[in-house]
């Protein structure tokens, strides 16, 4: 998600620059304005217009990878006036103070990451925190968001969802972060690197059940964009062929379920997931308990009778 691009890049001349936009997002004030700008995730026509008059206008161009941004501006047809530096996570603490100073004396600063939103699992909440921390205004050019063009195409309930962002690598990390959402009842979005989908996947199902109905998202608004859909069980089998690209995962919420509703088999697998996450048994069961709202006893006597059977 972070890029690599040179720390100041001078553009050819594509086209004029453009006027600034009009009163209704000029700056405020004595300071400058931060303006966090959304980029297309996959198609350049899906590029707001007032991307273009920000990029022309702008006296600091901060953008996550300034190749990409090259490219970016080439597809616009516009040419930045500004100074035009990197922002990416390898620099983002170093570069936030002077950009801060920037905007203090009064520069319209833009900030750019390489698709979608910046802030959303990409640079930028340093410097906003940092710019409303001085009193300088911040605005945005709303732009495409992978989250909700996921969300939106996935097919599941949109009333309430809740973001999660990348899911830990360290199997154990990864399992205890899906233990602290299993009960969540709002729609789950993730992003995932597609190389580690089908890990991904199969911890969802084993912490979400077998069952649970997703969403996997590639590839969005590009040419080869698929959506599949089906239980997450069915999911990770597909994922274990091998899947490429740019990957959103969306995923059901936990079903209202009451105690009555929770066999002994499941009590049984919820102890085991939290166990296999760190938990002691003794803990884990009375975890499990809570959330069913059971008494421990119950939980506790379905383990040993699961032991017992299993011989």
């Amino acid at each position: 998600m972070c890029g690599t691009g040179r720390d100041t890049v001078g553009f050819p001349s594509f086209a004029g620059a453009r006027s600034r936009p009009p009163n209704s997002w000029e700056d405020g004030g004595v300071t400058g304005t931060l303006v966090l700008a959304g980029t297309p995730i996959g198609d350049i026509a899906d590029a707001p217009p007032r991307l273009a008059e920000e990029l022309a206008g702008a006296d600091v161009v901060a953008a996550e990878d300034t190749r990409r941004l090259r490219r970016l501006t080439q597809a616009l047809g516009v040419t930045p006036k500004g100074r035009v530096i990197s922002y990416f996570e390898g620099n983002e603490s170093a570069r936030t103070p002077e950009l801060v100073a920037e905007l203090l004396g009064g520069a319209r600063v833009l900030l750019v990451t390489d698709a979608g939103m910046p802030s959303v699992s990409d640079p930028g909440y340093r410097l906003v925190a940092a710019a409303v921390e001085q009193d300088i205004r911040v605005t945005a050019v709303p732009g495409p968001s992978a989250v909700l063009t996921a969300l939106a195409l996935s097919g599941l309930p949109v009333d309430r969802f809740c973001f999660e962002g990348f899911l830990p690598r360290k199997a154990g990390e990864r399992l205890s972060r899906l233990r602290e959402v299993a009960a969540e009842r709002r729609t789950l979005v993730y992003f995932e690197a597609p190389h580690r989908l089908d890990d991904t996947l199969a911890a969802m199902a084993e912490v979400f059940g077998a069952d649970r109905r997703a969403a996997v998202c590639r590839e969005l608004t590009k040419t080869y964009e698929e959506v599949r859909r089906g239980p997450l069980a069915e999911l990770a089998r597909w994922a274990a062929e091998g899947v490429r690209g740019e990957i959103t995962v969306v995923v059901e919420g936990a079903p209202e379920t009451g105690p009555e509703e929770l066999d002994a088999a499941e009590l049984v697998r919820r102890v085991r997931v939290r166990e296999e996450a760190g938990e002691r048994r003794k803990e884990a069961i009375a975890a499990v308990a809570a959330d069913a709202g059971l008494p421990k006893r119950v939980v506790f006597d379905a383990v040993v009778e699961a032991k017992n059977a299993a011989g």
